[in-house]
C-alpha cells in the first residue's frame, strides 16, 4: 500500500490545522469588541463577511506553513506566528484606521465588514508568501 504512505502525516497536519484554526477563532472572537457569532446568528452580513475574511486570512498562511514546514513542530510554530500576525492586523486596523470598527459592524455597516475582510485577506496573503522561504 505505497499509495497511502502519507496518510498518517496528512491526518496529523490536518488535525493540527483544525486545532490551530479553532484556536485562532477563539482568540479572534475574544479580541474583537463585538460578538461575531451573535451578530451572524442575527443576520448581520458585515459581521459574517469580516469573520469569514479573517478565517480565510488565517487559513492562507496556515496552508503555506503546512506546505513548507519540515516537521510538525515547525508547522505549529509557524501557525502560531500566523495567528499572532492575523490578530495584529485586526488590532492595527482598529487602532490606526477605524477605532469604531466594532460599533460599525454591529450597526450593520457593510463598508466596515468589507474593509476588515479585505485587510485580513491581504495580510494573510502576505503572511503566507513570507513563509515560503
Amino acid at each position: 500500500m505505497k499509495y497511502l504512505v502519507g496518510l498518517p502525516a496528512f491526518i496529523g497536519y490536518f488535525a493540527l490545522s483544525f486545532a490551530l484554526l479553532a484556536a485562532y477563532c477563539a482568540a479572534y472572537t475574544r479580541l474583537t469588541r463585538h460578538d461575531e457569532m451573535a451578530l451572524i446568528r442575527a443576520g448581520c452580513t458585515p459581521a459574517a463577511v469580516a469573520f469569514a475574511g479573517s478565517i480565510l486570512g488565517f487559513a492562507l498562511p496556515l496552508a503555506s506553513a503546512v506546505a513548507h514546514s519540515v516537521a510538525i513542530l515547525d508547522f505549529v510554530l509557524w501557525g502560531l506566528v500566523a495567528l499572532t500576525v492575523q490578530c495584529g492586523a485586526y488590532l492595527g486596523l482598529r487602532r490606526w484606521c477605524m477605532p469604531d470598527i466594532s460599533e460599525r459592524i454591529e450597526r450593520g455597516e457593510a463598508a466596515a465588514g468589507t474593509l476588515l475582510a479585505g485587510v485580513s485577506l491581504a495580510v494573510g496573503l502576505l503572511n503566507a508568501a513570507s513563509m515560503s522561504y
